[in-house]
């Protein structure tokens, strides 16, 4: 028998990765297909009776687009970043993953200032129906992201040891598909939240 190539190993050890991520992400997607369900289906019980539900306004609403924008443009420092590292820019790399979780904090900021307008200037918390299904839904995927940022960060300290190369990246295109599945899914909870009643 012919030993398989040292590269070819590699390879199907790092597609064997890939296809793990995509696995783990397919279960994440079936808790927030879950979880939004839960958003809308509440909500509509509440217009079912007859009773108020909560409605962005003009603050909230621009907070949230800005912090939308925010987390999108986290999502292009990853793709720029993993352009960096196929082309060799180490310091590039670097540079970007830094950028996207300084974006990924300001994501979380603004968040926790939504939070702060929502329980102490409107009243709402986990008692009331509005508040119970949009605290659980978008506290979790604010969890996601902050882990995102704490990968972020693993992964920036490892590339400043000069780890990564051009034949070397799965490690980042991995961070960057959990990055990019948190941002989609964000996407829609704003649009089912926030756009649609």
């Amino acid at each position: 028998m012919t030993a398989k190539p040292a590269g070819a190993e590699v390879a199907h050890a790092n597609l064997n990765r890939k296809f793990g991520m995509w696995l783990f992400l397919s279960s994440e997607l079936l808790i927030f297909a879950g979880l939004i369900g839960a958003f809308v289906l509440t909500r509509r019980n509440i217009f079912q009776n007859g009773l108020e539900w909560w409605e962005p306004n003009t603050f909230s609403l621009a907070l949230v687009s800005v912090n939308t924008f925010i987390l999108l443009a986290s999502s292009l420092m990853v793709v720029l970043g993993i352009e960096a590292i196929r082309a060799d820019q180490q310091q590039k790399l670097q540079r970007y993953l830094t950028l996207t979780a300084i974006l990924g904090v300001m994501f979380l900021s603004g968040q926790a200032v939504e939070y702060s307008l929502l329980i102490f200037e409107e009243g709402h918390s986990f008692a009331d129906p509005f508040g119970s299904a949009f605290f659980t839904l978008t506290g979790i995927h604010g969890l996601h992201v902050f882990v995102g940022v704490i990968w972020c960060l693993m992964t920036l300290l490892v590339a400043r040891r000069g780890t990564f190369s051009s034949r070397n990246y799965t490690t980042v295109e991995i961070f960057g598909l959990y990055w990019h599945f948190v941002d989609l899914i964000w996407v829609i909870i704003f649009t089912v939240v926030y756009l649609t009643n």
